[in-house]
């Protein structure tokens, strides 16, 4: 086991491959009622290939192998 910093948005699955993709998708998009936003988001989960997931947890690995390296330092893409 390898000490792992409180927050750290490199080894964050949510945070480097889940959240900016899905800001992405909204980019320009006004919504009108947090339901808008709910139903967009629902939209943008069903549309991802079944392989979205695995993929990005896969590059996990590369990610891991970076922070070790730079002692817990920042991972540029």
């Amino acid at each position: 086991l390898l000490p792992h910093p409180p927050y750290s948005p490199d080894l964050a699955p949510c945070d480097f491959f889940l959240f900016p993709n899905l800001k992405k998708s909204f980019a320009g998009q006004k919504f009108q009622s947090n339901e808008e936003v709910i139903a967009a988001t629902e939209a943008y989960f069903a549309d991802l290939e079944k392989t979205y997931f695995l993929d990005g947890l896969k590059k996990l690995e590369h990610r891991w192998v970076k922070c070790i390296e730079l002692k817990g330092d920042y991972v540029e893409k």
